[in-house]
């Protein structure tokens, strides 16, 4: 990445140049960020704390709770910070992190999703092989190249991007270092650099997406032949899974497949699903599925039954 260039370090314009705006953006993503850590570590905690829920479904949300906090984490402080700082600049090489952490966990929380997808159908499609299908290994596995992938993705959409030289130009139009709002400001033709970031990310998330279309539809169709109560339970199961599939794979597909173009709209669509979906998350899966607010409850209980027992 010794890329012979003039720029040390960009300017973030944020969300909005207005001093009142901001704090009332500071005072509101800080209370989105606080609600991330907290629901999300209270989901993990939980699953590895509840022996009833050491199942493949849990172990894959308890892998999407860490990956939401992590995501959040990319952009999240520093923006916040920003929002109180007269001059919101990163350095080149920071530029270059939070580019790689974003789309490191943006990535895994893709094929996350997707292997909860399949979860999913080998449990309501084939009930009698699920443990074989997914098995401690096999669940072991999946999780793993869902990691290496993500790892591979960002590794080649970071170098595709700061290949290129930086003379100038270096006020980033967004409030963090994102692809296409960073190759503006390349001094040199970005076509092709272009046309394989779509190819990287935007091929990926929308082939995702389709993936987990697929395997939806052959679930409900599957259900047709359960009981009332059996299809009650997978859909609402289902449900959970599908709501946040769709806020985070739309925005997703809105930003990366399409060229090197901005919108005045990419920044709001940025916002929801950097920081709304991996918000909504908890709450989605803890409000909707007993399993886990069962789980909780127990976890609540002993905490509050040990403390009991100290006083005496």
């Amino acid at each position: 990445m010794e890329v012979a260039n003039n720029v040390t370090e960009f300017i973030f314009l944020g969300l909005s140049q207005d001093p009142g705006v901001q704090l009332m953006f500071f005072t509101l993503f800080f209370l989105f960020y606080a609600i991330i850590v907290v629901g999300n570590s209270l989901i993990l905690l939980t699953v590895l704390s509840d022996c009833q829920l050491h199942t493949p479904m849990y172990f894959f949300l308890s892998n999407l709770s860490f990956v939401d906090t992590a995501y959040s984490s990319a952009t999240a402080p520093k923006m916040i910070a920003d929002f109180v700082s007269e001059k919101k600049t990163i350095s080149y090489w920071g530029c270059i992190i939070q580019m790689f952490t974003f789309h490191f966990f943006g990535c895994a929380e893709i094929f996350v999703l997707t292997v909860m997808a399949f979860d999913r159908y080998a449990a309501i499609c084939h009930p009698l092989r699920y443990t074989t299908i997914m098995s401690a290994n096999a669940c072991t596995v999946l999780a793993s190249l869902s990691w290496l992938g993500a790892l591979g993705h960002s590794f080649v959409q970071t170098l595709l991007t700061f290949q290129l030289p930086f003379c100038n130009a270096k006020v980033i139009d967004h409030y963090f270092c994102d692809v296409h709002p960073v190759l503006k400001l390349a001094c040199a033709d970005t076509t092709l650099v272009n046309m394989l970031v779509v190819a990287n990310s935007g091929l990926t998330s929308l082939g995702c997406f389709l993936i987990l279309l697929a395997s939806y539809t052959v679930i409900l169709f599957s259900l047709r032949k359960h009981s009332a109560e059996s299809r009650s339970k997978a859909l609402a199961t289902c449900g959970s899974h599908l709501t946040v599939v769709a806020f985070f794979f739309v925005p997703c597909i809105f930003i990366y497949l399409r060229p090197s173009t901005t919108f005045p709209l990419d920044k709001a669509v940025s916002v929801f699903y950097t920081a709304i979906t991996p918000m909504l998350n908890p709450l989605i899966y803890t409000l909707r599925n007993e399993d886990v607010k069962n789980a909780m409850k127990r976890l609540w209980n002993r905490k509050f039954s040990s403390k009991e027992k100290q006083r005496r």
